[in-house]
């Protein structure tokens, strides 16, 4: 991971200065209010920084999926409310992320105040990193703040296109982020352990063939576990398999051995012949023992106990997907055992612990353990990215002329 500069890098005295701040504030909204707002809660410390400091705070962010179109029901406008609520602070309304009236309201703010700009995604060209759009929303700040890890994996005039016009820094809750994934893949303290379940093998390729070569234990589970015994040769009976996919199992297996990681896999199973809350066809077997008609949907105990004296031999762990199909009990078994053994040791301060992902954050909640996690990341498809090992395009960088200049020279290429 390359360095990267923080609010600490600002100067403290931002009296006036207008700093834009991407953050991510596509929360979801259920009768017109905000139904979770972690997102929102997620940014409050960056943005009553930078107002105690007198900078001007400017707010960018997509909300919805617009496709270019202005539509009301995805306004910024919808978000005053809440994050007024959340800081405490007037914000106002600011009906466009770039231009004219943009810069005649941005005009009469005064230090510290706050405003959001509207949805990003109204403009056609912020998917697509145009250069023109990205130098419009530039033209209305002296700094660019980054604090939306969660959109760090999407190339955007908002979050990549910027951050090359404008001196870049990473917002508090970034900071955390990047520190934390520094902490459990980029220097960790050994040994390293990672769990990754999941539906299927074919969305995780990537991630399992980088941390082979990462990590010393590798945890793999969910429907994607079943993937993996097929490839040795284990009859799974009608449980979710890709079967098509074991050549890819058993070259991860081979790139595993040169690495010296160790895969683990269940020995023994849950399995029911129907997918059902406590079915009544429900039993614990040793994996080759499993029949035709039934499938695999949680790690048996036996297995969930090794697992959890692997993991008392670690000192890290990166986590991403459960173990077994969580939401319907009991298959949420082997999961919240195993997390409750994480979350334990790092309690204990035995283990640095680090997860992400919709899925394994509702995994953890639902375990009671998240508090107990040395970082839980909510974002999806960065962190996803990050543990394929790919280098996002919206990390927080410093921009130079040259770089300003490549980057407007280059709008064919990235249209």
């Amino acid at each position: 991971m390359s360095a990267f500069k923080t609010l600490d890098d600002l100067p403290e005295n931002l009296n006036g200065k207008r700093v834009l701040v991407r953050v991510d504030l596509n929360v979801p909204m259920q009768d017109g209010s905000v139904s979770d707002d972690t997102r929102l809660r997620a940014v409050v410390p960056t943005i009553a920084e930078l107002s105690d400091r007198g900078a001007i705070v400017l707010l960018l962010s997509h909300f919805g999926r617009p496709k270019g179109q202005n539509r009301p029901d995805m306004s910024t406008a919808l978000l005053v409310k809440p994050l007024w609520e959340l800081t405490g602070r007037s914000v106002r309304f600011i009906e466009d992320c770039q231009g004219p009236e943009a810069q005649r309201a941005i005009s009469t703010m005064l230090p510290g105040n706050i405003g959001i700009l509207e949805n990003t995604r109204f403009h056609a060209g912020e998917e697509k990193n145009d250069p023109e759009l990205a130098k419009g929303m530039a033209a209305l700040g002296d700094y660019y703040v980054n604090d939306a890890f969660s959109a760090a994996h999407r190339a955007h005039a908002s979050t990549e296109g910027v951050a090359h016009l404008l001196p870049s820094f990473a917002g508090r809750a970034m900071e955390a982020e990047l520190k934390a994934l520094q902490q459990a893949l980029g220097s960790p303290e050994r040994p390293v352990a990672a769990v990754v379940g999941g539906a299927k093998v074919s969305t995780k390729l990537a991630v399992l063939g980088h941390l082979v070569g990462k990590v010393d234990h590798l945890i793999i589970g969910g429907g994607m576990a079943n993937t993996f015994l097929a490839a040795r040769g284990v009859d799974v009976g009608k449980s979710l398999c890709e079967h098509d996919l074991t050549g890819e199992a058993n070259a991860i297996f081979d790139r595993a051995d040169e690495a010296g990681c160790t895969i683990h896999l269940p020995y023994d199973v849950v399995v029911a012949k129907e997918f059902a809350r406590n079915p009544p066809s429900l039993r614990t077997c040793n994996v080759h023992e499993v029949q035709a008609d039934e499938m695999i949907l949680d790690v048996g105990p036996a297995a969930v106990e090794a697992l959890a004296d692997a993991l008392k031999t670690c000192r890290t762990l990166v986590w991403n997907g459960p173990l077994g199909a969580f939401e319907t009990p009991p298959f949420d078994t082997a999961t919240v055992a195993l997390a409750k053994t994480a979350a334990a040791l790092t309690k204990d301060g035995a283990l640095v612990s680090v997860a992400g992902g919709g899925d394994t954050v509702a995994a953890l909640n639902h375990a009671g353990v998240t508090q107990d996690f040395t970082f839980v990341s909510t974002a999806g498809g960065a962190f996803l990215e990050w543990m394929e090992g790919r280098t996002l395009p919206a990390w927080p960088r410093w921009s130079n002329e040259r770089q300003a200049s490549a980057f407007l020279s280059d709008a064919g290429h990235r249209r």
